[in-house]
């Protein structure tokens, strides 16, 4: 969560930890659900805009342009987000008006702008309580947000566009251009690091000492605390001392802002005890570090129908504490980064018969996309903004090829001798077209892709390449070559590789979650070596509710911690 780690399930499910939201323990991952679904993982935004050579509408004088900026959802319904100041008698305006937005990797922000020129009569009016339908259209322009981010410059140039009549088919006419600017609020960049110990906590378990975790949130004037960050679990523990914790000003809202941080002892069942809390500001929390003095845990009790506050022997102190301004996700891409979609497709018989409808692979013809096509698209609708060239390595696997033995990595395309496919409609099609060309056959194995994937993710690598690769892997079943995989990970973890594996259809993927190192111990390979980190993501791909973000995007949201944990890792900085 944000830069905070966990090793174990047990850190993902502690859902705000008090007595309160005890009953909601077995919400296992509401605390990362929470926060993507609302955007604070991203970094905040501030968009500025400029135009040029703009439609003049006044007769005696120059156009007054205002611009008005909307959020485009994915059913193409428009939401206003801002309205800027209206410059008066100009066809050049700078607004001095910023819209901030929040970053969210996961999701296809489309950004629509309208300018209007303000009629004289309406300049002395608030620009929020304007009817736009009585001021004169001068031209819309949109955009998506990675476009903007991913420029050295941090700016992108649009033309702006008028049609006389939107019912008319035709090209509409350009009528000057809008500018648009983002900077990285400073607040997403400046991060507090600190080493957090307990002593003399309390035993829970029966046989043992506690296996004991930390849960930070942010304390709101208006409802629960928001949880923003969690340490890993320590087992069998009295006097932990947990990994680094980072916290960026964006998280916490400030240095003086309220926190609450929760010790719990572990439950694999996912109710976890609470041991015991504390409340303090990252500034206090810096004054205890500079005295070297602990801070006692309290514990709330009910005596009768009152509650107490009840002050433990366990203590916390702050090991360490260092604020500095870190290289953020944004930082790398705008230094000339690129993420690089690969895909891997089962064509194992456990799928069905393609042709028939219970099947899945079945292409519907009413052109409703069936799960592999859904996870093709969602996926690299995203990550096709981060790679210049858009030339996607595509295989797939488990499947034997006309007149030709079983294979498990076979270039999509049909060609021998590359695997690319141009952008994510050359993947659909190359998908539709092996369908026809391949007979499924099995068994699932992994293996083989996730070497391929990581030769190409080496070699570039070698080759002084400033590229992140990102292999998706869509399956209907269970790996068969378990080891096999575990041993290529490994292997891969060392590499500027992120694999995420999306499974669809009905199987029981409980095994598959072994793969993900969220959800249990670092995996290790038949040698003995364990991967220097996670780098794989499970998910099960299910349908969701209006409103709701995709599985495959809260996915993908785990992406550029990632990416920051392997640059920071090797210390790679920046061409910034």
């Amino acid at each position: 969560m944000g830069n905070c780690f966990s090793d174990v399930a047990g850190g993902r499910a502690a859902v705000g930890g008090s007595a309160a939201a005890a009953s909601a323990a077995a919400g296992n991952d509401a605390v990362d659900h929470f926060l993507k679904s609302r955007g604070l993982y991203g970094s905040q935004i501030e968009l500025s805009f400029s135009a040029t050579n703009m439609r003049d509408r006044d007769v005696l004088s120059k156009s007054d342009p205002m611009l008005v900026g909307y959020t485009k959802g994915r059913d193409g319904t428009l939401t206003e987000a801002f309205r800027t100041e209206v410059v008066l008698n100009s066809l050049n305006p700078t607004w001095i008006a910023k819209h901030t937005i929040t970053f969210q990797f996961e999701v296809v922000q489309t950004l629509v702008f309208h300018a209007y020129d303000v009629d004289t009569q309406f300049h002395n009016i608030d620009v929020k309580m304007l009817k736009l339908e009585e001021q004169q259209f001068l031209g819309e322009a949109s955009c998506v947000l990675s476009e903007v981010v991913t420029r050295p410059s941090r700016s992108l140039t649009l033309d702006l566009v008028y049609r006389e009549d939107p019912m008319i088919p035709g090209n509409p006419r350009r009528c000057g251009q809008l500018i648009v600017h983002a900077e990285e609020c400073i607040s997403s960049k400046t991060t507090t690091e600190m080493i957090l110990k307990c002593s003399n906590l309390e035993q829970k378990d029966l046989f043992s000492r506690s296996d004991p975790f930390l849960l930070i949130s942010k304390i709101v004037e208006v409802g629960l605390p928001i949880p923003v960050c969690k340490t890993e679990v320590l087992k069998n523990d009295s006097h932990p001392i947990w990994k680094p914790v980072f916290l960026s000003i964006q998280q916490v809202g400030s240095k003086e802002n309220p926190l609450m941080i929760e010790c719990f002892n572990f439950n694999s069942s996912g109710k976890h005890d609470l041991i015991g809390k504390v409340q303090k500001s990252l500034a206090e929390l810096e004054k205890l570090h500079s005295s070297g003095e602990g801070e006692h845990l309290f514990l709330p009790t009910t005596i009768g129908h009152n509650y107490q506050n009840k002050v433990l022997k366990s203590q916390i102190f702050v090991e360490n504490f260092s604020q500095s301004s870190r290289h953020t996700f944004l930082d790398y891409l705008t230094g000339g980064c690129e993420l690089n979609f690969m895909v891997a497709i089962d064509f194992t018989a456990s799928n069905g018969n393609p042709r028939l409808p219970d099947s899945l692979h079945y292409l519907d013809p009413s052109g409703r996309l069936n799960a592999y096509q859904r996870a093709i698209i969602e996926v690299g609708e995203v990550l096709q903004f981060y790679d210049s060239d858009k030339r996607f390595p595509a295989w797939g696997f488990g499947a034997r090829p006309i007149d030709g033995p079983v294979s498990h990595c076979f270039n999509l395309n049909g060609s021998n001798n590359h695997c690319e496919v141009e952008g994510v409609q050359g993947i659909m099609i190359a998908y539709t077209s092996a369908l026809y060309n391949v007979s499924l056959a099995g068994p699932t194995l992994f293996g083989p892709v996730i070497s391929n994937a990581a030769l190409i993710a080496s070699q570039s690598l070698a080759n002084g390449g400033r590229k992140y690769f990102v292999l998706l892997i869509i399956t209907d079943g269970v790996v068969t070559d378990l080891q096999e995989t575990k041993d290529a990970i490994v292997k891969a973890s060392d590499l500027p590789l992120s694999i995420l594996i999306v499974g669809v259809g009905g199987a029981d993927f409980k095994e598959m979650e072994i793969l993900d190192a969220d959800k249990g111990d670092r995996l290790e390979s038949s040698t003995g070596r364990v991967a220097s980190r996670d780098i794989v993501q499970f998910i099960p791909l299910r349908d969701v509710q209006s409103g709701e973000i995709s599985v495959v995007q809260e996915l993908l949201a785990e992406l550029p911690t990632q990416f920051l944990s392997y640059m920071r890792s090797r210390n790679i900085q920046p061409n910034i």
